[in-house]
C-alpha cells in the first residue's frame, strides 16, 4: 500500500469528520487522561485495514500504541480480539468511528471476496475486482480484494487500454479500435476489448488483442468462445454473475472473472471498539 496516498487519504477523511476538533471529547477529557481499548471482530469474517488503522491514530496522536493481534487476511471469529490500542483517551475517541468505517468496509471486501473464491473453487480461474469502488477508495478497496485471495483487474483508467461498447461503436469496428489504440500506445500497455458474440471475439483475436472479455455470457457461452481463443490471449468474463451462480463458471477455461460486487456492493463487517470499564 502506498504510504503517501494513505497518508493523503486519511488527511482528508480527518478533515472532513474532525474539522476544527472533537468538541465531545474536547469538553469532557483533559490531555492527562489515558485510557485502553481492543477493536473485536462481532462476527465471523476475513480483518483487514491493520496497517490504515496504525496509520490513522499515529497521524492523529503519536502517544497512542497500537498492538495488533491479527494480520490482515486473517479468517477471524465472532469475539476475536483484533487489536489492543492505549494513549489519550480523547484521542482514541476521536478517531474510533473514521478508523471503524474503513476497517468495517475494507473487511467486508475481503470477506466478500473469500466467499467469491471460495465458491468458484478454481485452479485455473481468478476472481478479480473492476474499477467499480468508492471515489477515492480505490487503494484501499482494492488491496481488500487481495487480502481476501482476489486479483486486481486494472488501478484505474491510465494503466490499461479496455475498448468497450461505446468506443467501438463510435470508431466503427473492434479492428479499428485496436488499430487505434495500438498506434498510440507503448509496448507495454495491454489492450483489452469487450465482446458479445462469436463473431466479436474472431474479430478481436484477428485484430491483435492481448486480452479478451465476455460480456454477460452464461457459462455454456464462455466455454465455446474460450475456444476460440489462442492461448496467448488472456480471457476474463464480467456481467451478471453472483456467488450463487459463479461454481458455474468453474471448468470454462477462462482466466479471469471480474465481479463489480466485491466493491460496489459488500457489507460491512460488524468491529466494535470498547474501553476498558465502559460498555457500547
Amino acid at each position: 500500500m502506498n504510504i503517501i496516498k494513505l497518508q493523503q487519504l486519511l488527511q482528508k477523511a480527518f478533515l472532513e469528520d474532525l474539522g476544527e476538533g472533537d468538541i465531545s471529547s474536547q469538553t469532557i477529557f483533559s490531555s492527562a487522561d489515558t485510557a485502553e481499548g481492543t477493536f473485536t471482530a462481532k462476527e465471523p469474517g476475513i480483518i483487514c485495514g491493520l496497517e490504515v488503522m496504525q496509520e490513522a491514530y499515529r497521524m492523529l496522536d503519536e502517544a497512542i500504541e497500537i498492538e495488533c493481534a491479527q494480520e490482515d487476511g486473517d479468517i477471524v471469529d465472532e469475539g476475536t480480539i483484533i487489536a489492543h490500542a492505549s494513549g489519550p483517551v480523547a484521542s482514541l475517541l476521536s478517531g474510533e468511528r473514521l478508523v471503524l468505517n474503513l476497517m468495517q468496509r475494507m473487511s467486508g471486501i475481503a470477506t466478500l471476496t473469500y466467499h467469491a473464491v471460495k465458491a468458484l473453487d478454481s485452479d485455473h480461474t481468478r476472481i478479480c475486482d473492476t474499477r467499480k469502488t468508492l471515489p477515492g477508495l480505490r487503494m484501499l478497496e482494492k488491496y481488500a480484494v487481495r487480502c481476501g485471495g482476489g486479483f486486481n483487474h486494472r488501478l484505474g483508467l491510465y494503466d490499461g487500454v479496455m475498448l468497450k461498447d461505446n468506443h467501438i461503436t463510435h470508431v466503427g469496428s473492434i479492428t479499428k479500435a485496436v488499430e487505434k489504440a495500438k498506434s498510440n500506445i507503448g509496448h507495454m500497455v495491454k489492450i483489452e476489448v469487450e465482446t458479445e458474440n462469436e463473431e466479436q471475439v474472431k474479430e478481436a483475436v484477428k485484430a491483435g488483442a492481448d486480452i479478451i472479455m465476455f460480456d454477460n455470457r452464461s457459462p455454456d457461452e464462455v466455454k465455446d468462445l474460450v475456444a476460440l481463443v489462442p492461448e496467448h490471449i488472456t480471457t476474463e468474463v464480467s456481467g451478471g454473475i453472483t456467488l450463487e451462480t459463479l461454481p458455474g463458471y468453474r471448468d470454462t477455461g477462462v482466466d479471469y472473472i471480474s465481479l463489480g460486487m466485491l466493491t460496489h456492493s459488500p457489507r460491512a463487517l460488524d468491529i466494535s471498539f470498547n474501553l476498558k470499564g465502559g460498555n457500547k
